[in-house]
């Protein structure tokens, strides 16, 4: 990123705290336009609260956060998704007694620029997606009786139905087998390749390596490294609070 082109997603001094203890503590950072920005660090070190800040279902309680140059702190989840903001769920949410067509038809329908203006246009769409994410032999199924792995394609599914400009992925390979945390991969790259801007958060550390241009590291809420992601992930303070030594 140029020094004078405006982030695609910033965030100033972020703070949050719930009922004293601090989740978030004075985070900033940046996401420059067709940028991977990898998040990482060990389970409560604040990642996800850093993405529901990010997509509006918590508040900050101090700093901004900034969309295209725009603040965005006003603004609520389906008007953020209504901007280009589009994001998956760690904990999966199929909408219940939809088929898996339909689930991905509700993105369409609430996405960039208000989305798509007809059903039929918002199915043709939720074709697409369906078949990007190698879901198709499930397209008529009950959400809910999907498994593991279905359910993270069809979350990721969903999420690409808004048709976002900004994309925030929350352990979208956890639980995956190795094979599958390839095509996944390279889902993330073809995503990437049509102009998305990503922030992605994994333990999956082949993952981060091969798909990040920078890498963020959170421990306690707080930011402890940034940077390319082999000098972040060789960083003695990042390996002391998180990778551990034998995972070096």
């Amino acid at each position: 990123m140029s020094a004078t082109a405006v982030p695609v997603l910033e965030g100033r001094r972020l703070t949050k705290r719930f009922q004293g203890l601090v989740s978030i503590d004075d985070v900033s950072f940046s996401l420059a336009e067709n940028e991977v920005l990898g998040l990482i660090g060990p389970n409560g070190a604040g990642k996800t609260t850093l993405v529901n800040m990010i997509s509006g279902t918590i508040r900050a309680d101090h700093g901004s956060i900034f969309f295209k140059g725009q603040p965005i702190d006003h603004l609520r989840p389906f008007q953020r998704a209504h901007l280009g903001i589009s994001r998956t769920f760690q904990v999966m949410k199929p909408f219940p007694g939809l088929s898996v067509l339909d689930n991905v038809v509700v993105g369409a329908l609430f996405g960039t620029g208000g989305g798509e203006t007809s059903i039929a246009r918002a199915r043709e769409s939720a074709r697409e997606w369906i078949e990007f994410t190698g879901l198709t032999h499930r397209i008529g199924q009950s959400a809910e009786a999907l498994g593991g792995p279905d359910r993270k394609r069809l979350e990721f599914a969903k999420a690409l139905a808004l048709n976002p400009k900004l994309l925030l992925l929350d352990e979208v390979m956890a639980g995956l087998n190795l094979v599958e945390v390839d095509e996944v991969v390279g889902l993330v790259r073809k995503v990437r390749e049509r102009g998305v801007s990503i922030l992605i958060i994994e333990h999956v550390m082949k993952a981060i390596r091969h798909l990040s241009d920078r890498v963020m590291v959170l421990h306690h809420g707080e930011k402890i490294a940034e940077g390319e992601p082999s000098a972040v992930l060789s960083d003695p303070r990042v390996v002391a609070a998180y990778l551990g030594t034998r995972r070096t």
